[in-house]
This record gives C-alpha cells, structure tokens and sequence, in this order.
C-alpha cells in the first residue's frame, strides 16, 4: 500500500470513531491490523447498548461515508443478532451488543494488533 493511500485510510478511521461517538457507540478501539490480515488495515470495535441503537448506529455511519465523503460500504449482520459489520475494505466496523462482544473477543483474537486509540 502506498503511504498516502495509509494517511488517507486513518483518516478516514479516525472520522468514523468520531461518528461512533457523536452517536453514542461505547468502549470504542480503533486497531491496526494490517500485520495480523491481509484483508483489511484497521478494526474499528465499539459496543451498542440496545439492538436499535446498534442498527441506527451502522445506518448514520453509512449514510454518512457515502453522502460526505463519497465512500460505500457493505454491511452484514442484523442488529438483533447483536453484530453488525460495516466493510469500507481497508477499514471493517464492528458494531456490537455487550453479550456478543464478549463472546466473539476479538480484541483478544487480534492482542498483536496496535491499538490506536481507545475511549471508554
């Protein structure tokens, strides 16, 4: 990856996070993991407290990349499954419920991974 594209990606990661928390999303991470995969660069990892927060949280994120900033993405999951994931490609959004978070731990799966930036 060239280094412009790197600073644009962070960027655009760090954008998101705000989002998240503007939005109320909890526990927020933001992880680089471009040494652990080779499908992605960044993790951003954060926790919604109820099935309908988690769904309007994915929807502002998404609304908000394509219409500001021109990005689409891809989601999966439903938010009463307590997961929802949000692919830009070089940057993947988890959205979760407390439950599936700590079920799934995928900060602990990715421990090698930089952690960014982190807000409790």
């Amino acid at each position: 990856m060239r280094k412009e594209w790197a600073l644009d990606t962070i960027s655009t990661a760090r954008k998101i996070v705000e989002m998240l928390e503007e939005h109320k999303a909890e526990n927020i991470i933001l992880m680089d993991i471009s040494d652990q995969v080779d499908f992605t660069d960044y993790f951003i990892i954060c926790t919604g407290t109820s099935e309908r927060m988690i769904g309007a949280i994915a929807d502002v994120v998404v609304r908000e990349m394509r219409s500001e900033h021109q990005i689409h993405a891809r989601t999966q999951g439903i938010a009463e499954g307590g997961w929802l994931l949000i692919d830009f490609s070089d940057i993947i959004v988890h959205i979760f419920s407390q439950e599936k978070r700590d079920y799934y731990s995928l900060e602990d799966l990715y421990h090698e991974a930089k952690v960014l930036l982190r807000l409790e």
